[in-house]
């Protein structure tokens, strides 16, 4: 049986998290699902909501999730869709769902009038970059950072003389 992909319900919050969980632990990250379920909840189902997640669902199981949002790139002088997240659950690889995701972020960048989808996954993830390159994805090499404003200013503030 293959899976049905919809957009994610506010009775489905509990669930992705579940997913974020084992994603985090797949990507050998760090998570912490105190509060998300709020946070998330607000930014898919809010009065101007700007994060997009399609939910992957076999029978009665949700076994896979991506997360989208526009954003705009400078360079490009374009909005393109920047894809958060796309994992499906291990037991259910390899049955075409993360093609049948992919085919659904690909809908939306059109119906947005959008002509560029970006994303990341980690560079030891040869099965997840094997896939991309299948259905047509390049890449570039780039280091992606991250920077807690405090951690920058707490940073600044130890070295002024």
């Amino acid at each position: 049986m293959t899976a049905i992909i919809r957009l994610a319900l506010p009775q489905d919050i509990e669930e992705i998290i579940r997913l974020c969980v084992e994603h985090a632990e797949y990507e050998k990250a760090s998570y912490s699902a105190e509060g998300k379920a709020e946070k998330l909840a607000q930014y898919l189902f809010g009065e101007h909501p700007r994060l997009y997640c399609f939910v992957a669902q076999r029978a009665d199981e949700i076994v896979g999730y991506t997360t989208v949002m526009q954003e705009f790139s400078t360079w490009d002088a374009a909005y393109y869709l920047n894809m958060d997240c796309l994992y499906v659950r291990s037991h259910a690889r390899s049955r075409g769902i993360g093609e049948l995701l992919m085919q659904q972020v690909v809908q939306l960048a059109q119906v947005l009038g959008l002509e560029q989808i970006q994303w990341h996954t980690p560079d030891w993830n040869e099965r997840a970059i094997a896939f991309y390159q299948r259905i047509g994805a390049s890449s570039k090499a780039k280091c992606r950072l991250y920077l807690a404003p405090a951690e920058f200013i707490q940073t600044n503030i130890n070295t002024q003389p």
